[in-house]
């Protein structure tokens, strides 16, 4: 017998769910309760939902394999650079006999540093954290002495205290020769949008930025910056209204990714801005939408199937080798000039 195909619809029925309400939990919208979300992709998860479908059924698994836990607090969706990633780490991972467990950790067990109900550390040989931004909850996984990396991390991580190793993307130098490149080609004067608290990745962009302005010689005028708590960056009437409350714009707005940068131009379309004629936009993850807005979004270009395959190179390497010092690596990335910055992308 044909075995049904897994749909949205059939997700929210196994739940009694709305489809709408499961259709926005596997597309990460923030009106979705946590708990909510986190029990339709739990769900998507057992039922190999297409991007979700990383875990292999049972009957393939070998009898013993190594088990490798993936901790995350927000499963990435299919826009999001952790997709691909996540991919590339799989299918390295069950190449070396592997079996990927995904355990999503809710904000009251962040804040009560305690691990998922379904993760038994027993039974655990290594750990990869995604999406995981708070300080104390590294330093409570870091001291699990289970074999970790983190990819991205706590803007706050201090590395002589980090006894995981860490990937990271390179953020800081393409970030300063994109903003370099604005200023090369006469903005004097520039905005940052984004939280640089978030993360470590969106900390680097800040410093990357910061460090351009400082060679030219240019002011870090703070009037251009948004920089609030990144929970408010998913709300758009939030981001007009910062938008609207300024006095004036800068020549250029360097968005610490893709998906704030596309929202600022939604933003400042709707408001008769022209882009990239009255002010050019940059943004940071080269994600499928930066190809598909109009005008065409300059960014930066992650390799994230590699970075994934790194990641579990460098990790199943810990656990052959628990003792080795910590690695922090970064992979390189490549600034992908398009319209929104004008000229720059004939230069």
């Amino acid at each position: 017998m044909q075995k049904e195909k897994v749909t949205i619809q059939y997700i929210a029925d196994s739940l009694g769910l709305s489809r709408n309400t499961v259709s926005k939990a596997l597309n990460g919208s923030h009106t979705v309760p946590s708990d909510t979300r986190n029990k339709v992709i739990k769900r998507a998860i057992e039922l190999n939902y297409k991007q979700f479908a990383l875990v292999e059924q049972e009957s393939s698994i070998p009898k013993n394999p190594g088990n490798i836990a993936l901790i995350t607090s927000n499963m990435p969706n299919s826009s999001h650079f952790g997709t691909s990633l996540l991919s590339g780490l799989e299918k390295k991972i069950s190449s070396e006999g592997y079996n990927l467990s995904i355990h999503i950790v809710r904000e009251t067990e962040i804040e009560a540093l305690i691990l998922p109900l379904n993760f038994d550390k027993s039974k655990v040989d290594g750990i990869v954290c995604i999406e995981l931004f708070n300080k104390k909850y590294t330093d409570f996984i870091n001291a699990l002495d289970i074999p970790t990396i983190f990819i991205d991390a706590s803007a706050e991580i201090f590395y002589p205290e980090l006894n995981s190793d860490l990937i990271l993307m390179e953020n800081e130098h393409s970030t300063y020769f994109m903003t370099h490149k604005l200023i090369e080609h006469g903005c004097s004067t520039l905005g940052f949008v984004g939280d640089y608290n978030h993360c470590k990745s969106f900390n680097e962009r800040w410093v990357g930025f910061n460090k351009a302005l400082t060679t030219a010689q240019l002011p870090i005028d703070s009037s251009y910056n948004i920089l609030e708590n990144d929970k408010f960056f998913s709300d758009p009437r939030w981001l007009e209204q910062r938008l609207l409350e300024m006095d004036s714009y800068p020549a250029a707005f360097v968005c610490a990714n893709d998906f704030i940068a596309i929202s600022v131009m939604r933003i400042l379309k709707a408001k008769n801005i022209n882009i990239p004629d009255d002010i050019m936009i940059c943004g940071f993850d080269d994600s499928p939408e930066s190809q598909i807005v109009e005008p065409h979004l300059t960014t930066v270009r992650i390799y994230r199937d590699d970075m994934g395959i790194m990641a579990a190179e460098m990790l199943l390497s810990r656990v052959q080798n628990p003792h080795k010092p910590p690695q922090v690596t970064h992979v390189r990335t490549t600034p992908v000039f398009r319209n929104t910055t004008g000229q720059l992308n004939l230069d």
